[in-house]
Order: structure tokens, then sequence, then C-alpha cells
């Protein structure tokens, strides 16, 4: 049997990195000052930053549709089923509007909400591809991610409170006490659901809280359980870096991956954000 694995670019993966992994993506639409652009396609992350920080203004959409539809019908020419795999339900309809629309396929598009995004919803999209590689079948790839949504935790926290009090995840008075005392908000995404975890002063506190709060997990709710680490950032690459190698040398027997967070979380967070998560894969 013949599975196709697709996603969207919220797992960080775009067209290149789809061609190597053997996968499908389908780019997330933004509309930037009344202008709608694709990420990956004719959206890079260099413009979405530079957009942001100008002050244009960004929203967040899904594909439409007739996308994935037309998608699904060509892969289905030469495939016998799909596995849809789009960033968790908790932030987008788009996993609503996928499993709607699978119905009439009959039976042969299976939609996993999965309930990650990110560095996450990429190891899920991995996952996938091992499985149908085994002889799983669409339904039964599926039922495995879900199996496992909850086996996965992020921790983000933020440079500025000024794209949080935009998304008004912050109050504006909230946000101008915090700027001046330089209170990090702590964020944990966990399920898809984003919610408050800590708030502490200054970055190098908010880094320690997080990994405090990955270590916890580790040994917690996630222990004897094969997990992955990975970080990830918004905004330069240096920032990068350097957030690899700092969680890498706290975790040195750990093979930490790393890559940048999706724009979709960025639309909340702004640059210079850093976060860490720990996820299931499959042995």
């Amino acid at each position: 049997m013949k599975i196709a694995v697709v996603t969207d670019s919220n797992s960080g993966i775009f067209e290149k990195q789809a061609k190597k992994l053997g996968v499908y993506t389908l780019p997330m639409p933004f509309c930037i000052d009344g202008r709608w652009l694709y990420e990956g396609v004719d959206l890079s992350a260099a413009e979405f930053y530079a957009r942001q920080a100008a002050g244009a203004g960004i929203t967040t959409s899904q594909p439409s549709p007739g996308e994935v539809t037309g998608l699904w019908e060509e892969l289905l020419k030469t495939h016998d089923e799909i596995v849809h795999i789009p960033m968790t339900s908790a932030l987008s309809s788009g996993c609503a509007t996928a499993r709607s629309l699978a119905g009439e396929y009959g039976g042969r598009v299976e939609v996993a909400d999965n309930r990650r995004i990110s560095l996450t919803q990429r190891q899920a999209v991995k996952d996938a591809v091992l499985l149908a590689g085994r002889g799983f079948t669409a339904a039964e790839i599926r039922r495995r991610l879900e199996e496992h949504a909850l086996d996965a935790s992020i921790y983000v926290t933020a440079d500025t409170l000024k794209y949080l009090k935009q998304g008004g995840r912050v109050t504006p008075g909230a946000a101008a006490i915090g700027t001046v005392l330089n209170i990090k908000p702590v964020l944990q995404i966990q399920g898809g659901q984003v919610d408050a975890y800590a708030k502490v002063r200054g970055m190098r506190q908010a880094a320690e809280k997080m990994l405090d709060a990955l270590c916890a997990d580790l040994t917690g709710r996630f222990e004897g359980k094969p997990m992955h680490l990975g970080v990830a950032w918004t905004g330069s690459e240096e920032l990068g870096r350097k957030w690899h190698r700092y969680v890498q040398t706290r975790f040195p027997k750990c093979n930490v991956q790393a890559a940048p967070l999706a724009l979709s979380i960025a639309c909340h967070t702004g640059p210079g954000a850093v976060g860490v998560g720990c996820f299931y894969y499959e042995e």
C-alpha cells in the first residue's frame, strides 16, 4: 500500500525539505497589509520579520479547501491513501475543515489531530513516514499519532511584550509595567494550547525556568518514553545558534534538534523569542 503524508508549513517543512523527506506540504497563507502571501513561497522569514518590525498588520489563515483537496486529488492518482497532519486544532480551524473534507474521500484520507505545531509537528510527520514504511494503514497511522498527541511539551519566552499585547494575551497596563521591570513571560504549549506558565525577570531567568520545566517533564510524565529534545527561536539565525549551543551544553548526552519557530507563533511573540521542547518519537 502506497501512502502519502501531507502537512503544512507550520511544521517548518517547506518544498525543499518535503522532497527530501518524501512528504508533501501546504504553505500557510498570511495577510500582510491586505496582501495575501504564502509562507516559503513568496514570503520568507526575513521578509516577515521586516514587515512585522515596520508595524504591518499581519493576520494568519489556513489553506483554502480547494488548495487542500486539489493536493489530495493529485496524490490519490498515485497513492492508495493519505495521512494529513495539519497544525493543532487548538490554534486553527484548519484541522476541522480538513476532517470535514476528508469525509468525501471514502476513507482514503485520514486527518490526524495530534495537537502539535512547529518542531513537534515535524516529528509527527517523520513518524508517519516511518509507520507507513512499516506497513501501517492510514487509519492506523492516524490513531498512533493521536495516541501520542499529548506526549509533547514546548516552552517559549518572548523578548518583548509588544506583540503579546497586540494579540490580546497581555493587557496594555501589564505590558507597560512588565517592560519597565524587564518581566519575561514563559508560555507553555501542550496539546496545542498556548498558556501562561510563569513570569520572571530577564531572559536568563526565563531560560532557566524553561529548562527546569523541561527536566521536570522528562523525569515526570514522560519518563520511560522515547523523547527527542529541540530548541526553536524567532528572528535571527545567530540567536538560534547561540540558544542551540546553550541548551546542548545543558543536555550534553542528547542530540538537541534545532529549527525556527513557526511564523504563526512569531505573529504573537515577535522576534527574539526562544523556546525549548521535548516530544515523543517512534523508535
